[in-house]
């Protein structure tokens, strides 16, 4: 994931020039059981880790803003290319499910202008990530992870 906070330093080289989006009905996250259950560990207990399952309500496909790159061909390696969605901090439901972090979905509209960026017009970027699309994330257990009751 590419944190927001860290485009203009750390993802610099792509910020504002490889932009892309990946079209995704749900997405997945980690979290501890703890932190779901919205308790603290018991003294002696070790963290568990379940995956959760997020989808948007109203139901829709959703365009994560994500940045991109092309790693040159090594000795020992093709070339390939590689993505990271961009995140942010959560919206309420999701930091209620115990994560603290979550993709950035953007608007339909603002597809266009995402993936043609203009890096001496960085503020129109961030204007589109001001403006993510305004759902609801439900959140369930994943069925690849049957470990634990949400």
């Amino acid at each position: 994931m590419a944190r927001r906070d860290s485009l203009s330093t750390v993802w610099r080289k792509l910020w504002g020039y490889n932009h892309a989006v990946v079209v995704a009905s749900r997405f997945f996250e980690s979290v501890k059981l703890h932190d779901l259950q919205r308790r603290s560990l018991s003294p002696g207990e070790r963290e568990v880790s379940v995956e959760l399952e997020f989808s948007p309500e109203p139901t829709q496909d959703m365009f994560l803003a994500c940045l991109w790159r092309y790693s040159e061909p090594t000795d020992d390696e093709a070339g390939f290319y590689s993505f990271a969605a961009i995140s942010r901090a959560p919206p309420p439901e999701v930091r209620a499910a115990g994560h603290d972090r979550c993709v950035i979905a953007i608007e339909p509209e603002y597809l266009d202008s995402w993936l043609n960026p203009d890096p001496q017009h960085l503020a129109d970027q961030e204007a589109i990530l001001d403006d993510p699309i305004d759902v609801y994330y439900e959140h369930r257990l994943s069925e690849r992870d049957g470990s634990a009751e949400d």
